[in-house]
């Protein structure tokens, strides 16, 4: 055995010992009386112990809702303990650090690659893409890239701060309008009209002309679930470049239905199969079955994305191309999503898609068997329907519905649709994955319950107090 002397280094001085430990290593004076409560908007003077403070906040999100009763939202709200695992291994991963987490990089590109392949890019492997912090982003960039293109197109036409325009449906979700005054873009909107409530085709390639940078289709419309027509918005597209000469791209904002359609649509054309379709973006954290916030944004080919808005940044050592308006964001979400690709494979999404659509479906048909409700979508396209009151029913409404609901844990929006409807008020309920048919059962059992209390009323609730949802799309 090795003998060992004694160390001859120098001994660490009192302040060399204090920085060698990190502060939260010691209970912050675990002997301090507690006779007050830290205060709530700003910082306490001192530090107060981890359980403490854990105590304090875990207490107050106790008056939450409950995530899984929460019928309003797309976001998943579950994952398997071992997406956990994994997540937790990768939240302090910095996803703008290539050149650090080199594997998580990798995974980023092979979750573009798997998903040009689904979309049917021309080529897959030449298809860009990039991760995002959800579709709110990924559009900000698809609509970015539009109107780069646009003005690339017509430099010699237009000043710099000539102000295009976009089309879309009512309908879309408030990113787009965001982003068209963000980046001063003129918004072009197709209004709901009748029992249509999304874009007609027809009307949006009417709106386009020289100056629109494209059009933007919804798979899967956030207020009744339904997709859009995305190849009969092409054709019309195509239609009007025979007749005049536009030559107008389309996005398509598949937030939802990009994850959907794919596996349980494989006859509806919508993807890159369709020439005038130049980008698509996903919510992962959706129907993409991963936690907040990951979304993807994808271009048909190189072309698409014009090379002036891409950063070659020097940073920490390495070139690294970035396309992106955050920065700095957690790796874990996308290693996530690696892992649930990995995990269901095409037959596995398929399963639990096909499973969140039959429970929508079933549970529509519930609903519609209530006396005093008419169901407007089914659930059949998106996991997603919506229901309103039927000619007549002038004892309560939707709001009231939703209200009492809200006193059995349900949380299930209200609202009322956009321009050219804005007398019809729904309720939506989203099925997704952990949404099971025995949480169906109770909440179909709640609305037989509340439904003869709610007839007995004099009045709608809502009207009578000007109490409704806070609930926006």
């Amino acid at each position: 055995m090795a003998l060992h002397k004694g160390s001859h280094d120098k001994v660490p001085s009192e302040q060399q010992r204090r920085l060698a430990l990190n502060p939260f290593f010691g209970e912050a004076d675990p002997t301090a009386p507690m006779d007050t409560a830290p205060p709530r908007h700003q910082l306490p003077d001192g530090p107060l112990p981890p359980s403490t403070a854990y105590r304090l906040v875990h207490d107050e999100l106790m008056l939450d809702g409950n995530s899984r009763l929460n019928l309003a939202t797309f976001v998943t709200t579950w994952m398997e303990p071992q997406a956990d695992v994994l997540m937790s291994e990768c939240r302090d991963k910095n996803m703008i650090d290539k050149d650090e987490y080199p594997r998580t990089a990798e995974l980023e590109r092979r979750c573009v690659a798997m998903l040009a392949d689904l979309w049917h890019a021309p080529d897959p492997a030449t298809a860009v893409g990039c991760s995002t912090t959800g579709s709110s982003e990924a559009c900000m960039l698809a609509g970015m890239a539009l109107k780069r293109r646009w003005a690339a197109r017509n430099k010699d036409r237009y000043p710099a701060t000539a102000r295009p325009n976009l089309v879309m449906g009512v309908n879309v979700q408030v990113c787009w309008d965001k982003f068209c005054t963000f980046w001063e873009v003129e918004p072009r909107q197709v209004p709901m009209e009748g029992e249509r409530f999304h874009l007609d085709p027809q009307a949006a390639a009417d709106l386009c002309d020289e100056n629109t940078i494209g059009v933007v289709g919804i798979l899967g419309s956030t207020f009744d679930g339904s997709y859009e027509p995305i190849a009969e918005l092409c054709a019309a597209l195509d239609e009007l470049q025979e007749r005049t000469g536009l030559d107008i791209p389309v996005h398509v904002d598949g937030a939802s239905g990009g994850m959907v359609a794919p596996f349980l649509d494989k006859d509806l054309v919508w993807d890159f199969r369709l020439p005038r379709v130049s980008s698509i973006n996903t919510s992962g954290h959706k129907y993409g079955l991963v936690y907040p916030g990951v979304g993807w944004a994808l271009w048909r080919s190189p072309a698409e994305l014009p090379e002036d808005l891409v950063f070659r940044v020097n940073y920490l050592g390495g070139d690294m191309p970035t396309f992106a308006l955050n920065f700095s964001r957690p790796g874990a979400q996308v290693v996530a999503q690696y892992y649930t690709f990995l995990r269901l494979g095409r037959e596995g999404y398929r399963a639990v898609q096909q499973a969140s659509r039959d429970v929508a479906r079933g549970l529509a048909k519930e609903f519609e068997a209530l006396d005093g409700l008419r169901l407007l979508t089914r659930g059949d396209q998106l996991p997603v329907f919506t229901v309103t009151t039927e000619p007549g029913v002038d004892a309560y409404d939707v709001f009231d519905v939703s209200r009492r609901l809200r006193e059995h844990g349900w949380l299930v929006p209200a609202y009322t649709f956009p321009a050219n409807r804005q007398d019809l008020s729904v309720l939506r309920v989203v099925c997704r994955n952990g949404f099971s048919s025995d949480l169906a059962e109770l909440l179909i059992e709640d609305m037989r319950r509340l439904l003869p209390e709610l007839r007995s009323q004099s009045g709608p609730l809502s009207r009578k107090h000007g109490t409704q949802s806070g609930f926006h799309h």
